[in-house]
């Protein structure tokens, strides 16, 4: 091996590698329609899938003062990222509190599928199924019937477990889960069973033909419905520290998702607003339960004071005695101010909390102060302390029930006006057009992973083809001389399937005189002839390495050539045991030359004549049980030395050579000896042996004809013009 041919394994030859893409043009194009033909059936079984979307805006509910601290503090702190006031609420949009309500809004929890309805029947009929979910019931709807359920009520035993719904007649049906039947039923009516796993209720409406149909019917528990909810639902902000968050949802009925979508903003605004309006309906709650406490303390305190004025008449207060009074009135008013403040953190804080405590602190203290001013009163004449207590109560009640009666009806506005922190600003409209599948991204994509597949396939073919890709190969390696490289032709790739058909051949120099392989083999009847001159004979042996490299094509061809420029040829099928040269001129097996080296017939019943002017072959005959012997033999030589006085030129095919030893008998007499190599399958290693298999016996290989070369590469191409240019000059 030379430098040269090193050079030319290690590099990659784009051109070659291009033209042999083109070669294989049939292969690629299959895989592009394979694929078309896979997306025209995924586009057939896949339903339209529809999406909606929604947009709502979080306001922040910071003050302005806490807003502006904050501001200033980001930038003294170089602009560190902040809290969206998102975040929070598109967790709560993704919450069970939120979902689990929607789900049990519309249903769907409950999933019902046809049992008939597979893939198979989707490819064939068009899908006229139904799935209506309603805040009341789910419907399902095929061409032949339709079931309602009303209810449908399980033990969580069952959660998640499907069911299959048989119906026996027009009125009763049956549940089964794992071919058992779990619970039967009438149709149109409620159904209860207490069972060891807990308590059905079940009520299914049916029309049309129901007992030839069969359904499947699955409650799912709440976290395996918010989890497939979640699935094909998205909650994302729109843009950065916004507080607009955008929210999307898919499915197969444009309808639904529409209700489904608009259905999760009302359950996610009315929860905000009650969470709002919390601490408002906890402090109502108090008052409803002190004011009548109050009005009536406030009724008892007046009648008693009445009472007393009447029976002393009038009493003066002093100084003393008032601002005592005073200062009972705004303990005691200050004391129900912080009981109002304490139930309005009690909605927020637990009893344990800092700012619980501290409450409760203020509240003992007042409560000690109040009764050390009591003990000072007890200090006045009777008359005196009486008229004071009972004016301190009616003063004090008075003053606490009109100041719990202004905050009860300020909250109560407060309350009626609450509107929540979170604005609602696209509701959800139904979609018009689907979203997928994109019948068109998906059918040129296809056209994409095809030709793909493809390319790569026929790389690979490329890739397995680990033979003679080029005939500088032959001559670099074993320096000897490429007389010709004959093209692939489209009468010859058809070859083999006709002879799988036991028909006969047609001969391609006859048939097509002008294809390009015929005219690369016209092109070395000069080079055949110099050979010749120099040769001890006329007789011209083609032989190969291995079957199926072209031989006999070769053979034919090159001898109907020779005949078609008026020269006397006889043709010899020397593989006495697998030729099959009768079949291109239509003729029988025997008489042939194994009848005649084994003295059955004479030499003129062994040639036949052809449809081709000029030229005579001579078949192999029956195969004998000694074909080397035959072919060694003395009378085949004579046969052979005969023969050669009577023809211009004589062409023997040969068996394989590193197949049988026949090949190498009948060399040792020809004058010029050529080998026919096969493109990308004949190995470099083989053409090796063969040639030293020739020396060995004391033959000679005069060249090389490198057969069936694909189009694209730098052999075809040498072959093609050289084949061209020499019938230009020939017609010159």
């Amino acid at each position: 091996m030379n430098e040269n041919s090193k050079t030319s394994e290690d590099s990659i030859d784009l051109k070659e590698l291009f033209f042999s893409l083109i070669a294989q043009w049939k292969v690629i194009a299959l895989c592009v329609v394979l694929s078309l033909i896979c997306a025209l059936l995924y586009l057939r079984v896949t339903p339209d899938t529809y999406s909606v979307d929604a947009m709502v805006q979080v306001e922040d509910s910071k003050g302005a003062a806490s807003a502006a601290l904050l501001g200033d503090l980001s930038k003294v702190a170089g602009g560190l990222p902040q809290k969206s006031p998102a975040d929070a609420e598109m967790e709560i949009l993704r919450s069970r509190l939120v979902l689990g309500q929607v789900i049990d809004n519309l249903n769907l929890n409950i999933v019902i599928r046809d049992n008939k309805d597979g893939l198979f029947n989707r490819l064939v009929t068009h899908d006229t199924n139904q799935l209506d979910y309603r805040h009341d019931s789910v419907l399902y709807r095929n061409k032949q019937s339709s079931i309602l359920i009303k209810k449908f009520i399980v033990p969580d035993y069952y959660l998640d477990k499907p069911f299959k719904i048989e119906f026996k007649d027009g009125n009763t049906f049956n549940l089964t889960n794992k071919d058992q039947v779990i619970f039967s039923g009438k149709l149109g009516q409620e159904n209860k069973l207490n069972s060891d796993k807990g308590l059905f209720q079940i009520q299914i409406n049916g029309q049309g033909n129901l007992i030839d149909q069969s359904f499947t019917v699955t409650k799912l528990a709440l976290p395996t419905a918010v989890k497939n909810f979640n699935d094909i639902y998205a909650v994302a902000e729109r843009g950065k520290m916004t507080g607009v968050v955008g929210l999307s949802y898919l499915g197969k009925d444009p309808e639904l998702i529409t209700r489904t979508l608009n259905n999760v903003l009302t359950v996610y605004h009315q929860q905000n607003i009650e969470r709002k309006s919390l601490e408002s309906k906890q402090t109502l709650a108090f008052l409803d339960k002190q004011l009548p406490e109050l009005r009536k303390q406030l009724e008892d305190s007046e009648i008693k004071f009445n009472q007393f004025r009447e029976k002393y008449k009038t009493v003066d207060v002093n100084a003393e005695s008032e601002l005592l009074l005073k200062q009972n009135i705004d303990l005691e008013k200050l004391k129900i101010e912080l009981q109002q403040k304490q139930a309005e953190l009690s909605a927020k804080y637990t009893n344990d909390h800092p700012l619980i405590r501290q409450i409760d602190a203020q509240i003992a203290e007042i409560n000690k102060k109040i009764a050390e001013l009591n003990n000072r009163l007890t200090q006045l004449p009777e008359t005196q302390r009486l008229y004071l207590q009972l004016y301190r109560d009616v003063k004090v009640n008075t003053e606490l029930y009109t100041t719990l009666l202004n905050s009860y009806q300020q909250l109560k506005i407060a309350n009626a006006g609450e509107i929540g922190n979170v604005r609602i600003i696209d509701t959800a409209v139904e979609p018009v057009k689907p979203i997928k599948p994109r019948k068109l991204i998906v059918l040129i994509l296809s056209i994409f992973v095809g030709g793909f597949i493809g390319v790569l396939i026929a790389l690979l073919r490329n890739m397995m083809r680990t033979g003679i890709k080029d005939s500088t190969q032959i001559e670099n390696e074993l320096d000897l001389p490429v007389y010709a490289t004959v093209p692939r032709s489209p009468v010859q790739e058809t070859r083999i399937q006709i002879l799988k058909k036991k028909k006969s051949i047609p001969v391609l120099a006859v048939k097509n005189s002008d294809d390009i392989a015929i005219e690369s083999l016209r092109s070395i009847r000069t080079t055949i002839h110099f050979a010749l001159a120099n040769a001890k004979n006329n007789i011209i042996a083609i032989a190969g390495p291995a079957p199926e490299v072209g031989k006999s094509f070769i053979s034919t061809n090159l001898a109907t050539i020779f005949a078609q420029s008026d020269k006397r040829i006889l043709l010899i099928d020397a593989d006495l045991r697998r030729g099959y040269l009768h079949k291109y001129f239509n003729q029988e097996t025997a008489p042939g030359l194994a009848e005649y080296l084994n003295g059955l017939n004479d030499l003129p019943q062994a040639i036949h004549s052809s449809q081709v002017p000029n030229l005579d072959i001579m078949t192999r005959g029956k195969s004998p049980a000694n074909p080397a012997e035959l072919l060694g033999s003395s009378k085949f030589k004579e046969m052979l030395e005969k023969l050669s006085d009577m023809y211009d030129y004589i062409l023997i095919d040969t068996p394989p050579v590193l197949a049988v030893t026949d090949g190498i008998i009948v060399s040792q007499y020809a004058g010029v000896n050529l080998i026919v190599a096969r493109y990308a399958k004949t190995q470099i290693k083989e053409l090796e042996l063969t040639v030293n298999r020739f020396e060995q016996a004391g033959s000679k290989v005069n060249g090389f004809i490198l057969n069936d070369i694909q189009r694209g590469s730098n052999s075809y191409g040498y072959g093609y013009n050289y084949a061209y240019a020499y019938k230009a000059n020939k017609d010159d």
